[in-house]
């Protein structure tokens, strides 16, 4: 008896070794589909795909995962194509901007692929254009700098550094506006600055030039803070208390931790959401769990007293 339910033990784990296998060995294809670093948080995700992509073929021998970047909506629809014509089996894409690649991610999805949209979501942001949402909280992001503002310096005057003319700009600019409700905090000035930091550059010295006086400046990205602080700076203005940016790279957080006036809090935007967004997929054919749906990641405020959880000095931004 004893011999007999060995046998049907180690016959169990041969089977159950053989479906791993399987599983290890089963060929699928991803693309991922990217802005190109044009900038530093556009530089992170470029990292993190490229980091995740490698760790998930090393794990999945059987996974191919093919990262293209492209700079602009034209060159990223004739990458998505292309991406098709290599037989993927899911896209992962992040778009430069998300409603004229509407029709090049559904005609993908038409297909059967399986689609996961990061970040920048089209006007229509539903299951006819992707089965996989992934993104931060950009209501959030903005409402949260809104909300340190108003309980730090309620009477401020503000201008605002906005981002690119697309749908999560407008959904920054709206929770940022929510976030100072009931307060004086007064807007005397929106701009964009592109999420670059030499166009925010030139935004803020043409600030410094209009206004005598500035409280507090709001710009959504941490590579354009870097473009305020060179402007403030050569200005020698010392009415800017400080600035609130976001997104959480390395040079913003470590000013953080050192307790600098000027940049006393940053707001979690993770390009690493990328990473994300691909073990998601890969989840989907290899561990065969549900991950269809929308997932939203936390727009954490980012303080001296954590921001040592998010200081990454390895990382390109």
């Amino acid at each position: 008896m004893r011999k007999k339910l060995f046998g049907l033990t180690l016959a169990a784990m041969t089977a159950l070794a053989g479906v791993t296998h399987a599983q290890e060995e089963k060929k699928v294809t991803v693309g991922v589909s990217i802005p190109a670093a044009d900038h530093g948080w556009t530089a992170g995700v470029v990292f993190h795909a490229e980091r995740v992509a490698k760790l998930l073929m090393e794990r999945n021998p059987g996974l191919n995962v093919i990262v293209k970047t492209s700079p602009d909506p034209a060159s990223q629809a004739n990458a998505v194509q292309d991406l098709e014509t290599q037989g993927i089996d899911a896209l992962v894409i992040l778009p430069t901007d998300p409603d004229p690649l509407v029709n090049a991610i559904k005609e993908v999805r038409g297909k059967g692929t399986f689609v996961a949209l990061v970040d920048r979501a089209p006007s229509v942001n539903d299951n006819s254009v992707r089965d996989l949402y992934v993104a931060g909280n950009n209501p959030a992001l903005g409402q949260v700098a809104g909300e340190y503002i108003k309980a730090t310096t309620p009477e401020a005057e503000v201008v605002v550094i906005r981002g690119l003319p697309i749908p999560i700009d407008q959904q920054r600019q709206d929770g940022f506006d929510k976030g100072i409700e009931g307060s004086n905090v007064k807007v005397l000035d929106r701009q964009y600055g592109n999420w670059n930091r030499d166009d925010a550059f030139k935004v803020m010295q043409d600030y410094l030039t209009k206004y005598p006086k500035i409280d507090v400046v709001w710009c959504q990205d941490d590579d354009m803070a870097v473009g305020v602080l060179q402007a403030i700076e050569q200005a020698k203005r010392t009415d800017i208390q400080y600035i609130v940016a976001g997104a959480g790279s390395k040079e913003m957080i470590k000013k953080v931790m050192d307790g600098d006036k000027m940049v006393p809090v940053d707001v979690l935007y993770p390009p690493a959401m990328i990473g994300t967004a691909l073990e998601m997929t890969v989840a989907n054919f290899y561990g065969q769990v549900p991950v269809r749906g929308v997932y939203t990641i936390d727009a954490t405020l980012v303080t001296k007293d954590n921001a040592k959880d998010f200081y990454f000095p390895d990382s390109p931004f």
